[in-house]
């Protein structure tokens, strides 16, 4: 595993608590889904995950389900 450093953040309240229900709507700790979030963005700015980007066990719970930009596109009609 990847060397981890603490780093202070301060965050204000509102949005604490928005990260905290969103954390626990998906069953991740605050910790957890701060780093999946930041994470995310960086994917989505690079176009390619963080060099020390390691699968995280809670987005592991279900390996058939799909992200919204996994699912397929409909099917075209003749």
């Amino acid at each position: 595993m990847a060397q981890r450093k603490s780093y202070l953040l301060r965050l204000p309240a509102e949005l604490l608590d928005d990260l905290s229900g969103w954390a626990k709507d998906e069953l991740r700790s605050l910790n957890a889904q701060i780093e999946y979030v930041l994470r995310d963005a960086i994917r989505k700015r690079s176009g390619r995950p963080p060099v020390d980007d390691e699968p995280n066990p809670a987005d592991e719970s279900d390996p058939d389900a799909t992200t919204p930009s996994e699912t397929p596109p409909p099917p075209s009609e003749p």
